[in-house]
Formats: C-alpha cells, sequence, structure tokens
C-alpha cells in the first residue's frame, strides 16, 4: 500500500525497507531530472529529515523530499 505526502510523494513498505518515489504529477512538474542525491546505503532516518534531493530543469531543488513518521 503506498501512502501520499502533501508534497506529491509516496512510501511503500517492503519488509524492513521503505521505497520512496514522486507522484505523477510532481514527475510533470519537475521536466527533465538532471541530479538526484541518495541517501548512503542503510542509513537509518527520522521524521522529518531530509533523505533525498531531486534536480530538474523546471524546478529548483527548494523542496526536498522528508521522512514522515
Amino acid at each position: 500500500m503506498l501512502k501520499y505526502t502533501e508534497d506529491h510523494e509516496w512510501l511503500r513498505a517492503e519488509g524492513d525497507e521503505i521505497v520512496v518515489g514522486i507522484t505523477k504529477h510532481a514527475s510533470e512538474q519537475l521536466g527533465d531530472v538532471v541530479f538526484i542525491e541518495l541517501p548512503e546505503e542503510g542509513r537509518e532516518v527520522g521524521s522529518g529529515e531530509e533523505i533525498v534531493v531531486i534536480e530538474s530543469v523546471k524546478a529548483p531543488p527548494t523542496s526536498p523530499l522528508r521522512s514522515q513518521a
């Protein structure tokens, strides 16, 4: 089951891991993605902590993906 954030991101639990993505709407708003900064594998994150930064040609990196409790 997907859980959505107010910022057009989604999270899905797969065992002990969480898979994170963005909605179709967010993807369309971003346009061409030019950079993605991912967390180190195995890193544990807390609520509200930045975990992914996505930069695109249309949108500046002003709204990084944050973990949700």
